[in-house]
Parts: C-alpha cells; structure tokens; sequence
C-alpha cells in the first residue's frame, strides 16, 4: 500500500515563509493584535496612497469581490504564477471596491488596494458575523466599552495596512439588548475611522434590523435605517423589485446616492436575473438615480462563457459603462505612467528585453488601465485595440492596434479620460512603439479652459492633412534608444498649454502618406522584422508604454551608497553534492529617514558569483537572474537553490520610479551574502557588505 504523505504542518504566521495575505479569524487574534506580530505583516502594506477625499456626489458603483471564497492566486503578495488569474481592469467605472470572505475580518490583499488606488478606487474590507456567531456577538456586543475596542482595532488595522474602510454585515440574529451596543460598535468605528483616515467609509449591510431580526428588507426603511444614519452607507440586499429604489431614495432623503442597491451577478433572487443581464437593474436604478453594489463580478471568470475570458469580461463591463453611462476620471495627477500590464503574464520584460520567461499573477504591478473605446473611425474599417500579454515591451503587457485602414483616413481610440490642471512648466511626453512598414500611431491631447477647447495632435510631419480636424498637428518623429531592443522606437514631444486642464489622451492611427514612405533615417519603424502586411491597407501597431511628466519634476534615482541593505531570518539547508538552498528576507532603506521620496517598485535579482574558475551553474557567469517584484522595502527569497561552486551571492534591488525610469542595475543598492556553509536554524540578521 503506497504511504501517504504527511499532512502540512499548520499554518504559523510567526514563522518566516513565503508572504501571504490572510484574513482574521477570531475575536482574540483581532484584540490581541496578533496580526501585526506576523512575519507577513510588513509585506501586506499597501503602498499606493489615495488621496483624501469624499466620494462624488452623484450615483456610485460600488463593486463587491466574492471570488470563490478570496485568498486564491491574489494571496501571494509577492506574486503568483498563475498567468490567467483573476483581476479586474475596468476601474473607470467603480467608485468603491470590496474585498469579501466569510472569516470575520477580511483583510484586502495589498494588490488589490494598489491596482484600485492607483485608479482612484477606495478599497474597504469585510466585517462579518454569520449563522453560528452567537459567541462572537456576546463578546463583541456586552458592552460599550467592547464594541469601541473592537472599533479601535478594525480602524487600526486599515490604516496600517492603507486601505479605506469597511462592509459591516452582521448576518445573524441578536437580543434586542445587543442593539444599543451594536450601535455603539458602527457609530464608533465610523467615527474613529473618518478620524484618522479622512475619506474613508463604513457601509452597512442591509441585514439584521433594528430590533435584532435577521430579516433582509431589500431596501431603506425604518427597519434599518438607524443603522444607515450612523454610518457612510447602506449595502441593500439583491431582492428588490422595480419600485424599491425610488421608496429607498425617498427615505435617504438627501443621502439617496449612498443608498446602494445590491445586484448579484450569479443571479440568485436578484432584480434582472444577473448574468448578461445585469444592465437590467442597473437601467432601474440609474433612471432612479441611485447608487448600485454589484455583487461577486467573478462570475465572468467562474462561469463557463462562449469566449476567453479576457473577451467575455471586456463585453459584460461593457454592457455596464453602456447601462450606467458614467465613466470616472484618472489620471489627476503628474507625473502618469503605463505600461499597460493587467497584473499577470506569461513573461517579463524590461525595455523590450524579456528577464523572465516565468508564468506570473501580481495585481501590484497592474497599471493605468486604458479604456480603449474608439471616438472617432473616419473609416468603416476601424481599427481594433486589445491588450497583448506576448510582445511586450516593459513588465507583462503592451496595447495591439490592427485592422484595415485606407492612407487618407485615421483611428482615433481612448486612452485615458484625464483631469489635471497645467501650470508653468511644459510636459514631456514619450511612449515606444513598434509598426508595420508605413503604419503610424499618433498621440491626441485634449485641453479645455474656461473659454476655450483644444486639440493638439503629435505625429509626422507630413500629416497636415487632418489639420482641418484638429487645432494644431505638431511633428514629432522616431529614433532609436541606445540600450533598448532594436525592435522599439522612441517618441518624444513637449506639451505647453498653461491654464488649461488635460481632458483626454487619445491614440490616432493612420497610415504615412505615400510621399512619406521612404524614412528621414534608417532607425525608424520601417526595420520591423518579418512584419510587412501583404495587403496595403492592413494596419498593425504595438505601443509598449505611455509616460507624461512636468519638465521640472526631478528624475535621478538615488545612488546604492545612499541606502541601507540587510538581511534577516538565513536559513541555508544542504542539498545533494554540495549544493544548497537559502531562505532569506531582504530589507532595505534610505539612509536619509528624512527623504519623502516615493517609489513605484523594486526588481529583485541574484548574481550567483562562482569560485574563481569555475562555472559550473551554467549560463554565463555573474549574470543577474530575476528573482521577482517587491512594493514594500523588503522581499522573501524562498527556496533558492545554490550550485556548490557558488562562492557567495549578490542580491540587487533595482529601484523603480513613478514615472517609469528604473536605475541601472550596476547604481542599484545590493546586498553580499558570503556562502558559508549549511546553517540548521534560523540566522540573525546580517547587515551590508558594500563590494562591487
């Protein structure tokens, strides 16, 4: 009989491992605040800041993650390898995003709260009690003095931790004795919650009422509204009829707009079924003028649909943008950069070389997300716009524009729907690109002032032939960039509009004029490899990355002797024939404490340096392998193996900017770690050897 397998040991978040993020599952751990004595604490930080502010006023789309359970491949904070995971893209439509279980304190992912931040998009947890929970409400609600302590601790974990607020849903039946304190309980954390973090939210969940039910009224009454004064919210439940939301908005009164009715995609008991037919209810309750909470989205991923899912997300968000009709704003401030990467693929590259041939999910590396809705075709044949996960230029993603399109007509494709101000200083814009022989991609600025609106189109020189449908055509032309694939070429243009606000940031497709053809130089776009379209009026563009930035705003990356590098927790174990395998955190930071320098993310490499002579690793020697990504100022290297010819090992932190630059690997600060052996146990901490 085979012998099975010894079961894992149980999970110890004090122990050093691979980070995870994971949820709180009791009372103790929450007033104990165990979690912060985790090793996975500092890894769960969100580092993308939101900026303070208060939800517009105007119907919201509140969107509730229920994606089998939570904590699947977004559990990994430093990555998954799960190219094809679940993730979200369409952020120009959400207001406020939910992180969902059924523990009972769901604590976000920090990728989802960076990719929802980076958009504009606040981020709550979960506070939930559900059928067997008596106990944890006989703690929680035994008095005043309880329910503001639990308060206190769920306020200070989402602030340490950067995200926004919390869902309350208290799904189960109390005495009514129990209602004051669970008053008590909402109305303190909301309090304390608006207090240190401003703009933050709390929502409750239309569930159990005022005298202790659980009896969902699936809209805003009396039953639950004293819950709804005391807090940012309601969360109504899906089984509405078609005139609940008018009733709801009339008791909400001025509040109408933080009434949000609940649809559950899966369809169960909901108001238009769900599915592909979730426009249904949203057509209510825009024609109402209510907010909606859309309920487990993940549908689109769990159920089986005719199409990838790429294609049958792209077509249900659509149905949403087309039924609710608001599309939000964002970027709103310099500088703005993006690659275009979803969070997953099946390689990484940087500046159009591949470092790694790795499967990978990590929705901290997630992007501005284009919008990619045509404006304006002056053609019937349109050209088509889809993200690509195989021919990328930085991190693991890149736009595809292809199609037909006659010489004398242009594409004009939605970007981003922008809204920053422009002071003094000019902007400078850039972006990579790779075409077919004479098709071309330009860049459409739209400004608006008080008493003006503008349009600023960046391309060739020879297309003053769409100067009638713009302000002005601005020539800006190709060149290659020393260091980058010869495959990329470089676009670069100033933009000076003082006084006026960056509206939109479009994509002009065309074809160069036949006069036009032969190149001003040989490095332009015409040296494509293997890439010539055999009929003349086939387009086909890739654009790897977009970046705008103030003139003024200061690039240089600090230098490696201006951080410190140390390392934490080694544990070598022995491997056969003298090799080896390392477990070790890496922890870095500016020497200046004083610095306010914010980074975009960290690429973390190994040089296995080799005894002198020998190379028995293979490759060519010293050379940089990628080990992954970090967003906070440290990273876990797991199980790495360690050839026996290894004499020591050089860990580089590659410093990435906001706007897209990254420091040369040989400027990077590092780490030395001399192999010295087999080590039984967890090792102390060992600081920066500074060798180059």
């Amino acid at each position: 009989m085979a012998q099975q397998s010894p079961d894992p040991p149980p999970f110890d978040p004090a122990e050093p491992s691979t980070p995870i993020a994971y949820p709180i599952k009791t009372l103790q751990d929450l007033e104990s605040r165990a979690y912060f004595k985790s090793f996975h604490y500092p890894f769960n930080r969100a580092t993308v800041a939101l900026q303070p502010a208060l939800l517009p006023d105007r119907r919201r789309m509140l969107v509730c993650h229920d994606m089998a359970g939570g904590y699947l491949d977004d559990k990994w904070v430093q990555g998954g390898s799960n190219p094809d995971a679940y993730a979200l893209w369409h952020w120009y439509l959400i207001d406020v995003f939910v992180y969902f279980s059924h523990d009972l304190v769901t604590l976000p992912p920090p990728c989802w709260t960076n990719a929802a931040h980076r958009h504009g998009v606040k981020v709550l947890g979960t506070f939930i009690v559900e059928g067997g929970g008596k106990a944890v409400c006989d703690t929680l609600l035994s008095t005043k003095d309880s329910a503001q302590m639990y308060a206190e601790r769920l306020t200070e974990l989402a602030v340490a931790l950067g995200f926004d607020g919390w869902l309350m849903n208290m799904e189960i039946s109390l005495d009514s004795q129990q209602i004051p304190y669970l008053k008590e309980f909402v109305s303190h954390l909301t309090q304390s919650m608006h207090y240190k973090l401003p703009g933050s939210l709390v929502i409750w969940y239309d569930s159990v009422t005022v005298d202790g039910a659980l009896n969902w009224q699936n809209e805003l009454n009396e039953e639950n509204k004293p819950f709804f004064d005391i807090c940012d919210g309601i969360y109504v439940n899906y089984s509405w009829n078609e005139d609940t939301p008018r009733r709801s908005a009339t008791v909400a009164g001025e509040r109408k707009y933080d009434v949000y009715m609940g649809i559950d995609v899966f369809g169960r008991g909901t108001y238009g079924g769900g599915g592909w037919h979730t426009n249904v209810a949203l057509d209510v309750l825009k024609r109402e003028n209510v907010s909606a909470a859309i309920f487990a989205p993940g549908w689109v991923y769990e159920h089986e649909q005719e199409t990838d899912f790429q294609t049958a997300q792209n077509s249900w968000w659509n149905l949403v943008k087309k039924s609710w009709e608001i599309v939000r704003s964002y970027p709103k401030q310099l500088p703005i950069y993006s690659n275009f990467d979803q969070g997953h693929g099946y390689h990484v590259s940087i500046d159009g070389v591949q470092i790694s041939n790795a499967s990978w999910n990590n929705l901290s590396c997630q992007d501005f997300q284009p919008i990619l809705e045509v404006t304006d075709a002056s053609t019937s044949d349109s050209i088509q716009a889809h993200l690509d996960f195989k021919d990328v230029f930085n991190g693991g993603g890149s736009i595809v524009l292809k199609g037909n399109l006659d010489e004398t007509c242009y594409t004009e494709i939605r970007l981003f729907q922008g809204e920053i101000l422009l002071g003094d200083s000019p902007l400078l814009f850039m972006y990579f690109l790779k075409s077919t022989r004479d098709s071309r991609l330009g860049l459409l600025f739209e400004f608006l002032s008080s008493t003006n609106k503008r349009k600023l189109l960046y391309a060739s020189s020879s297309e003053k032939r769409f100067s009638n449908d713009f302000s002005e055509v601005i020539e800006t032309s190709p060149r290659a960039f020393p260091g980058i694939s010869p495959d990329w070429f470089i676009y670069e243009g100033t933009v000076r509009m003082n006084g006026y606000k960056l509206t939109s940031i479009n994509i002009v497709c065309y074809r160069s004029s036949p006069i036009s053809n032969i190149p001003k130089h040989e490095s332009g776009p015409v040296r494509d490899n293997n890439m010539l379209p055999p009929d003349p009026s086939e387009y086909f563009a890739v654009l790897g990355n977009f970046a705008l930035r103030s003139s003024d705003e200061q690039r240089d990356l600090p230098p490696y002797d201006s951080w410190l590098v140390e390392s934490q927790f080694i544990k070598w174990t022995p491997g056969p024939e003298g090799t080896q395998t390392l477990d070790i955190k890496i922890i870095w930071k500016l020497k200046d404490d004083s610095s306010d320098t914010v980074f975009d993310h960290y690429n973390v490499y190994v040089v296995k340096v080799a005894e002198k002579g020998e190379n028995r690793h293979g490759g060519l020697p010293n050379v940089p392998e990628y080990l992954g990504v970090a967003h906070v100022e440290a990273f876990y290297v797991s199980n790495l193996a360690v050839p026996s010819s290894t004499s020591s090992l050089k860990f580089i932190i590659q410093v990435c900017g906001v706007d897209g630059s990254s420091q040369k690997l040989e400027d990077s600060p590092f780490l030395y770690l001399e192999v010295e052996g087999s080590y039984s146990n967890f090792g102390a901490g060992r600081k920066l050897v500074c060798r180059i």
